[in-house]
């Protein structure tokens, strides 16, 4: 697995390039990954006005804030995404957000489809669910912990919501928006820091 990590670091993306690569492909009237379709087109549009607004009113809580400047260690988050990923439109810009909160972390986004050897090793269920984020050590880049593709409580709602229709249409992925908007990225802000404190525990037993 670690030259899977080596080479999709290698191939990775600042969030800033990230965001100027799926804007540029849209221009051309195209999306991120291996497949084209115009319905991943329409949704990597409705994204990109989603991470606009993200970007101008996301913030990183005081107390996350707080946290995340008293890490010790030095860390890597390595992001497997898609511009056409409805979850991965609201999440990512929080990572992002978060990582610029520490100078003990550095963000790279790779593409999930250009990257199937490292997916495989995080999948969700079976699926390749994204966005996933994998916490490396920064000098040996040993997996510590992974997180996604969803917070706990939407994660509960697709699933509440399948068990209940058998299948996840418009209906529910307009709920999870919803829930998106609503809890205003404190929950994904939350599980990611508690993960990073388990990390830095292990880091700390290991270095």
């Amino acid at each position: 697995m670690k030259a899977a990590i080596e080479r999709a670091i290698q191939n990775s993306y600042s969030y800033t390039a990230y965001r100027n690569l799926v804007t540029q492909l849209l221009g051309e009237g195209k999306v991120t990954g291996h497949e084209q379709s115009a319905d991943l087109l329409h949704y990597a549009e409705l994204n990109e006005v989603r991470m606009n607004r993200l970007d101008k009113t996301m913030h990183v809580t005081d107390s996350v804030q707080e946290k995340l400047q008293k890490l010790q260690q030095k860390y890597i988050w390595l992001v497997l995404s898609e511009g056409w990923c409805g979850d991965a439109a609201q999440l990512v810009p929080i990572m992002d957000k978060m990582a610029q909160a520490s100078h003990q972390i550095e963000l790279h986004i790779a593409l999930r489809d250009d990257h199937d050897d490292l997916m495989q090793h995080f999948l969700t269920n079976g699926s390749k669910s994204i966005p996933k984020l994998i916490v490396l050590k920064a000098d040996n880049l040993e997996v510590l912990g992974s997180w996604g593709p969803r917070p706990q409580a939407a994660a509960e709602l697709i699933k509440d919501y399948k068990e209940k229709h058998g299948v996840v249409d418009q209906t529910a992925k307009t709920e999870l928006q919803l829930w998106y908007l609503h809890d205003k990225g404190v929950s994904t802000q939350e599980e990611i820091t508690d993960l990073m404190l388990h990390c830095e525990q292990l880091s700390l037993q290991t270095c």
